[in-house]
């Protein structure tokens, strides 16, 4: 999953104006509060698995949707951060230096609770040691479709893959997209739903076709591009006047419908193309959320997501994504799948959240922030030194 943040940069990215000045870009703290939601929503999906609830479980499909939306807010904060004098591999080493530490330190913490020499065979989500694992290390897995290699080492980790993808195309799509006006952007953001809805049918007339077969990384990255027209038409002034309260409403409702759909079984046509083409209307919805929530801290309105606890969160939430799915899984390998229960909310759920949310804490100090700082600043160092030394020596007479 993405995972960047709003406030990666130490500093307020800026823009030369038309005077050839600068002027700064405001801070988007809200986006980071928001993702805090997307990150609980992934963690609420897989409590599923381990602590099953009556009726919630219907709307807790629905968090699986919180990856969606890090790739939408990945292409958007990378395309408003973006600086013209960055060079392409600055771009990548800091993306690099983000995401790998805290991946390496999940994956050593996953391994164990994951993989074994001799895996019970009751313990279903254990698997025999492979060299399948490597794919994990390079950050590769999320190429093939086989559930066994696509979850291979975290299985929360393949999203990082789709990621890496994304950093590595964004430079050259972002040169293009940056030459396009407010309208430009407009309608290539358009155009990316317009595929998006085109993608779906074709897989719903040839379900078995090559669309079928495409690697993640593909079939995802119109995500990424809806999240970066989104920021470029933002970066040249057009602002979302809907309401963040409405993208809110607006999606909770969607979700109670469609889960509603499915406990009383309606077979209305309406219901059953919302079902269909869910995939793209809450991605929709998401993008109009972020480009509304942005607007807001743009405007400087008071927004409750700006909320010191939930930016603390939201900081945090990259690497509760990454050690989420291992603590559930520790608590079920000690006390074994539990029954379908109300009660799972008051008992287990609590105890998997509070273990991870330490956990998560534990990562993002000690291994994500101090360590993305020594390999961004060991980088400059090195780009400083190409530098200076590619001055010719002046010698005075």
């Amino acid at each position: 999953m993405s995972y960047v943040s709003p406030t990666t940069e130490r500093s307020e990215p800026s823009l030369p104006d038309r005077q050839g000045g600068e002027v700064r870009r405001p801070r988007l703290d809200s986006l980071t509060g928001l993702r805090w939601w997307a990150a609980f929503g992934v963690f609420f999906f897989h409590m599923r698995v381990f602590a099953p609830v009556p009726v919630l479980n219907h709307l807790a499909v629905f968090g699986n949707y919180g990856v969606a939306f890090f790739f939408i807010l990945s292409g958007f904060v990378l395309t408003w951060s973006a600086q013209p004098g960055t060079t392409t591999g600055t771009f990548w080493w800091r993306r690099f230096a983000r995401i790998y530490p805290a991946h390496f330190v999940a994956l050593l913490l996953a391994v164990p609770v994951f993989y074994s020499f001799a895996p019970d065979p009751h313990d279903w989500w254990v698997k025999p040691f492979s060299a399948v694992l490597l794919l994990s290390v390079l950050l590769i897995q999320g190429w093939w479709l086989s559930p066994g290699i696509l979850f291979s080492g975290n299985p929360a980790a393949w999203t990082l893959t789709v990621e890496f993808f994304f950093y590595f195309i964004h430079p050259w799509i972002n040169r293009g997209l940056r030459r396009l006006s407010s309208r430009g952007a407009l309608v290539a953001t358009l155009a990316v739903v317009v595929v998006m809805v085109l993608y779906r049918v074709g897989l719903i007339v040839a379900p078995g076709s090559w669309l079928a077969h495409l690697p993640v990384p593909l079939a995802r990255v119109s995500e990424f591009l809806l999240g970066m027209g989104v920021a470029q038409m933002m970066l040249t002034g057009r602002r979302f006047r809907i309401p963040a309260w409405l993208c809110f409403s607006l999606g909770a409702a969607f979700v109670l419908w469609q889960a509603t759909a499915v406990v009383k079984k309606w077979h209305d046509p309406f219901s059953h193309w919302g079902a269909v083409f869910s995939n793209e209307i809450i991605i929709v919805l998401f993008a109009l959320t972020i480009g509304a929530v942005a607007g807001n801290d743009i405007r400087q309105k008071p927004s409750w997501l700006r909320s010191r606890p939930l930016v603390r969160l939201g900081e945090w939430s990259f690497c509760f994504y990454l050690v989420h799915a291992t603590a559930m899984y520790v608590f079920m390998e000690v006390f074994g799948p539990q029954k379908q229960s109300v009660s799972n909310l008051l008992w287990w759920y609590p105890s998997v959240f509070v273990v991870a949310l330490v956990a998560a804490w534990a990562l993002h100090a000690v291994v994500e922030k101090p360590l993305e700082r020594r390999m961004r600043r060991w980088w400059d160092r090195r780009q400083a030194s190409k530098t200076a030394g590619a001055v010719p020596e002046i010698r005075h007479p």
